[in-house]
């Protein structure tokens, strides 16, 4: 499998998870149907801190520079979202995180990192337009930013994967991991929506 091959068919395999991750649901989901900015920044400290201790948590166990910088990211993302809310104490790990946690080698761990960053990237678009509407462009510029951080770091975990797997095997794993990290993501999605009455689907 080639690096080009192994993000085409992931994108594909998770099409409808995504999609919804990126859906306004996504947002009544993570604030627990608190559509307040408030509400939406405590929910986006609460999966920078856990994303941080996460990956710094891989950078101590092993070699590959890209973790300690997925950590290094997360730690000034946490800083930057806190900023605009003052005193904020992180308490919740966010289902991907648990997922993630679970994973114990590089190869699925890069796998997992690409898929945290997929599922990370729809709703950091999603945040951005919704303090588009609320006319803070700044906030939005923040979440915009955040989400290109996202994709360079998917890319460069794609990158680390065609260095690191040795055969299809490998690329199998870092696929699984992948996909795992995305439907966990997904799964708490429909659990908190059901939890409220709403309809995981959308309406057409």
């Amino acid at each position: 499998m080639t690096a080009d091959g192994f993000l085409d068919t992931l994108c594909d395999d998770n099409e409808t998870a995504l999609s919804r991750l990126g859906s306004s649901k996504s947002l009544y989901a993570l604030t627990g149907g608190e559509m307040d900015a408030d509400a939406v920044l405590a929910a986006a400290a609460d999966d920078a801190n856990a994303a941080a201790e996460t990956y710094g948590a891989w950078a101590d166990d092993g070699d590959v520079a890209l973790f300690a910088e997925a950590a290094a990211a997360e730690r000034d993302h946490y800083d930057d979202v806190t900023a605009e809310i003052g005193d904020h104490d992180a308490t919740a790990t966010p289902a991907v995180y648990v997922y993630l946690d679970g994973l114990d080698d590089p190869v699925a761990r890069l796998g997992g990192l690409v898929g945290a960053s997929l599922a990370g990237k729809q709703r950091a678009t999603q945040t951005s337009g919704f303090f588009t509407g609320e006319a803070d462009p700044s906030t939005a510029s923040l979440f915009r930013e955040y989400g290109s951080t996202l994709e360079a770091r998917r890319d460069a975990a794609v990158d680390a994967l065609a260095d690191l797997a040795d055969d299809d095997g490998d690329w199998d794993r870092a696929a699984d991991a992948a996909s795992g990290a995305v439907q966990a993501a997904y799964d708490d999605y429909v659990e908190k929506l059901e939890a409220m009455g709403v309809n995981p689907k959308p309406v057409c």
